[in-house]
């Protein structure tokens, strides 16, 4: 397999990076959503310091902040008690495979332009694609730099080189030659890279403060540590964006709030907090809070199961299956869900595709009270020398709480346990980088698309140990390899999606995890804010829906 670098936060952060009249006319009624009305300041809470918008660096969602500025060949329809769907943003369609599924070729809509009205074309978006390999533009999201032909020698095209596996015969139409057969580029094509960039009008010191918008707003200011002001874009054509709604006026991402004010202003919903919503979730206090009163109860959007919490087991320092299905068995999920906050944090797992992801099926190899089975896992453990085990966690609260409802259970099944708590950043470069000096490590995981590709690769392909990697687990099996290859290089989706579906049973048979919670994220919005949902994928609300009543 190829190395596919996925960026996305092997711990959540708490915070996103930032997450009437005139109604559209979208057949929004059927998907749960309001009409949209036309006017008004809308407001977003971040306790984010600055708002960096250049796609090339950006690990954003599709759906959050720099959705409203930038659109992309394909995006993400998101709507309430629906499966996400991949689907055409600047592009016509999601892009026509070859028949070996190594090419894949775009054309455009008519009638998409830049914010002054010039015509948007394909070497934009090549362009847009080339900078990101450029080092001054280094962070975001990569998959496509290990899928493009040739991508492995190319570094951007500020020397004046182009990327010739990306070809624009004319400019309504890109062709993208990959390395391999891979069925999931509709949804690389809606990362933030694939966002047209015109060449003439960058600076990329400064261009991620001010970006040259596409979608339905552009960047009026950008003021770091204080706020980012987001105005209508005139020269963007609704006809063309059957996703984004543009309901406010403007739009101000207030920066450098306090998550906990941040809720208590929302809570309050008095002035300004009425026409704003906050980015962060909901802090645990002000969560149980919010619960109790019923105006605010009331403007609480708690999302669907979300990102997988999970036990990583270090396969090559517990290389004895027994030992690690005995700890599948010995955990107490419930003990580690009361650690995070109760029932309204999530869902106990068994899988490793998470739900809201296409194809994923429910299954439970290892069947026990939500308490664990301490008597199951001394069976497997009889006669075993299991010594004392180092957990890895962060040192925040709700994780070093995980870690010992952790401890606990597992002292239960006789297995001793020595936490070792870390800060964030001590903490990935212990789990993702050196030899694995661990035995077990406490994660989270939020696929980067809603694939079950992003869900297996990045945590189980034995390409992906070490070197910044995220298979924490250390797991290596090659026949699981061929079984990932085969799926990822398959371009029918019901059929790739029923080998996703095999691929997570078969890697759950060596047990190199413990799946603890699908988590649930909770936020809050002011009395006048409509349209604020959260889909089954991602676990964050749809920015690109909201609007204010009028």
């Amino acid at each position: 397999m190829k190395h596919l670098k996925s960026l996305s936060a092997i711990f959540l952060a708490t915070t996103m990076a930032v997450t009437g009249c005139n109604a559209n006319n979208f057949d929004e009624q059927k998907s749960g959503l309001g009409e949209t009305a036309k006017g008004g300041d809308l407001t977003i809470l971040t306790s984010g310091t600055e708002m960096d918008m250049d796609p090339g660096k950006s690990q954003g969602l599709a759906i959050t902040s720099l959705g409203l500025v930038a659109r992309r060949l394909t995006t993400w329809k998101i709507q309430p008690d629906t499966t996400p769907e991949v689907v055409p943003d600047l592009a016509t369609d999601t892009g026509t495979p070859s028949e070996d599924g190594k090419t894949w070729t775009f054309t455009l809509k008519d009638g998409v332009t830049f914010e002054d009205g010039t015509p948007i074309t394909s070497k934009d978006i090549k362009y847009g694609i080339e900078r990101s390999f450029s080092k001054e533009l280094s962070g975001g999201l990569s998959y496509h730099k290990t899928l493009l032909k040739g991508a492995d020698k190319y570094a951007g095209p500020f020397d004046g080189k182009e990327l010739d596996s990306i070809e624009t015969p004319d400019d309504k139409t890109i062709v993208f030659h990959l390395n391999e057969a891979f069925g999931d580029w509709p949804w690389i094509a809606s990362m933030p890279a694939f966002t047209p960039v015109p060449k003439d009008k960058d600076k990329p010191a400064e261009y991620g403060n001010a970006p040259v918008a596409s979608g339905p707003y552009r960047v009026e200011s950008n003021t770091p540590g204080t706020s980012m002001v987001l105005k209508r874009n005139d020269n963007w054509n609704q006809d063309t964006d059957k996703v984004r709604t543009a309901g406010p006026d403007t739009i101000t991402f207030k920066m450098s709030q306090d998550p906990t004010v941040a809720a208590q202003s929302l809570i309050s919903d008095s002035n300004e907090a009425q026409t704003s919503f906050g980015a962060d979730f909901i802090p645990a206090a002000q969560l149980a809070q919010a619960q109790k009163n019923p105006s605010a109860k009331s403007r609480l959007v708690t999302s669907d199961d979300g990102a997988l919490k999970y036990l990583a087991i270090n396969t090559e320092r517990i290389s004895d299956a027994d030992v690690r299905k005995a700890l599948n068995y010995a955990v107490d999920k419930n003990a580690v869900r009361i650690a995070s906050g109760g029932e309204i944090s999530g869902s106990f797992a068994s899988t490793l595709i998470s739900p809201g992801i296409p194809g994923r099926q429910e299954y439970n190899l290892y069947e026990a009270p939500d308490s664990g089975d301490a008597e199951k896992a001394k069976q497997l453990l009889e006669g075993k020398d299991v010594g004392t085990l180092t957990l890895l966690t962060r040192n925040d609260p709700i994780s070093s709480a995980q870690a010992q409802a952790i401890s606990q259970s597992l002292s239960k099944a006789g297995v001793k346990v020595r936490i070792k708590a870390e800060d964030t950043n001590s903490f990935s470069a212990d789990a993702t980088q050196g030899e694995g000096d661990y035995d077990l490590a406490l994660s989270s995981w939020q696929p980067d698309f809603p694939s079950a590709n992003a869900n297996i690769e990045p945590l189980f392909a034995s390409s992906q140990i070490g070197n910044g990697n995220y298979n924490i687990s250390r797991y290596s099996n090659p026949k699981v390899d061929d079984m990932i290859s085969k799926a990822t290089h398959t371009i029918d989706d019901k059929e790739a999606q029923k080998l996703w579906a095999e691929v997570d049973k078969a890697i759950m048979e060596d047990a190199p995890v413990v799946p603890l919670m699908y988590t649930k994220n909770s936020f809050m919005h002011g009395s006048k804010v409509e349209n604020f949902i959260i889909g089954s994928f991602p676990a964050y609300p749809n920015y690109l829906k909201v609007s204010l009543s009028q």
